[in-house]
């Protein structure tokens, strides 16, 4: 029996992704609650938490009385940015443990200014043209170097940023990114091509441990839109040299900004050798890489989480008697993309989760959703994510030509719905 049992955690969210929060809390003997404004529908973690409710994670004071009604002992939120200030604002009001604050959350997802702080403490970032919406028509415009990105500073999920090769293509993508900007800052940036990194870190009591860095193999497989990850794998080879060259500077922008508890995950390119953060993110990530943390070096960053926001306390034991970033196996993390239309048929998922050394299989779309055409060059177009680890490469990249030649989705039109996916070559030179 876990010492959690019994206790009631109330989850802000019930995206299907939420789930994975909801059934770990579950299997800790916690009583789960879900709440926002969807329908079971929209809201599929409503589906199997012990309690469901409509009240809006924006409406702090029905919050706060939800909370004191249901006996609420501790509050979650999981996936995604925009839910994370509410979070700070419900737990201050209702005095229950919160990893972050308000003023924490707010930096670390305004790109432009968690891309200051950066600048502050040397850490390498993305260089940006400094464009407002009344230099559109301008020459201003004209001395920029294409291609650039284009995107929103205050959201994430790969939502309304464009690949933009001209001015036309510029003024295109700026409208599309204001669309989605609640705070309607747009930032232009250099458009690297190249490799990626993902780097996670764990906090705990005010020390950042630096728990993993995973390659994050992307596909250019779609035209006109942000090539989207196809496979995260570990640990990479540029371990070593972040470690020693950017991972100090790091932990002390951390550290200055008070950060005590919880997770972060940054995402960098490749340029010269050196990591370049062009997104951070202080909460649970999609890629959910805990599964493979808890495999193989016996910490789960969710759990963590959830015990947390019910004690207090992110675990029962000091951090640096686990944590290791060079992993004593070979992990990976595959997504699986499909193209615009309506899935009628997975097929595969009973063979994938019986391969050997496969820990889990996660589905992100089911039969019968509907991936759109504003979907594409998002993460909404990844439909399952398959975790493995292995002993050797060689045996990592047998298992994930076995997983993709198992898996098949088709559409109502009977046509295949999987866009092209990781090629295992890719394997060669990148892990330690």
């Amino acid at each position: 029996m876990s010492d959690l049992t019994g206790k009631r955690l109330l989850v802000l969210g019930g995206s299907r992704i939420s789930s994975e929060i909801v059934k770990r809390a579950q299997d800790l003997g916690v009583y789960t609650m879900v709440t926002d404004w969807y329908n079971e529908d929209k809201s599929p973690a409503k589906k199997i938490a012990d309690k469901a409710f409509m009240t809006s994670t924006a409406d702090i004071e029905a919050m706060v009385k939800l909370i004191k009604d249901e006996k609420v002992d501790g509050i979650l939120t999981g996936f995604t940015d925009s839910s994370l200030p509410y979070y700070a604002q419900i737990c201050e009001a209702a005095g229950l443990p919160c990893y972050g604050t308000k003023e924490q959350f707010e930096t670390l997802t305004n790109k432009r200014v968690y891309k200051k702080i950066c600048r502050e403490f040397g850490v390498p970032v993305v260089e940006e043209y400094n464009i407002k919406e009344g230099d559109l028509d301008t020459d201003v415009v004209n001395n920029i170097i294409y291609p650039v990105l284009v995107k929103p500073a205050d959201n994430s999920g790969g939502r309304g940023i464009s690949i933009c090769n001209n001015k036309e293509e510029l003024l295109h993508g700026y409208n599309k990114a204001l669309v989605f900007s609640e705070s309607k800052e747009i930032i232009v940036e250099r458009y690297i091509i190249g490799k990626e990194v993902t780097v996670f870190y764990t906090l705990q009591d005010g020390e950042v441990y630096l728990t993993a860095l995973g390659n994050r193999h992307i596909k250019h497989n779609q035209d006109n839109v942000i090539a989207l990850p196809v496979a995260y794998t570990f640990p990479s080879i540029h371990l070593q040299d972040y470690e020693k060259n950017i991972e100090p500077r790091v932990k002390k922008m951390f550290k200055s900004l008070g950060m005590k508890n919880g997770m972060v995950f940054m995402q960098c390119l490749i340029e010269d050798n050196e990591c370049i953060v062009y997104d951070i993110g202080y909460r649970l990530t999609g890629s959910l890489e805990y599964k493979l943390l808890e495999t193989i070096c016996d910490y789960s960053p969710l759990e963590m989480l959830i015990r947390f926001a019910m004690t207090g306390k992110m675990a029962e034991y000091p951090l640096n008697e686990r944590v290791n970033p060079e992993w004593k196996k070979y992990g990976c993390n595959i997504s699986f993309l499909i193209r615009p239309g309506v899935i009628d048929k997975i097929y595969g998922m009973d063979e994938i989760i019986k391969l050997p050394g496969v820990i889990d299989a996660v589905l992100a779309r089911t039969e019968g959703e509907e991936i759109l055409e504003s979907d594409k060059g998002t993460l909404k177009q990844i439909i399952i994510r398959v975790f493995a680890t292995a002993y050797s490469q060689k045996e990592l990249g047998e298992t994930l030509n076995k997983i993709h030649s198992s898996l098949k989705v088709l559409s109502t039109d009977g046509e295949n719905m999987l866009l092209e996916g990781f090629d295992t070559e890719d394997l060669r030179g990148a892990l330690i």
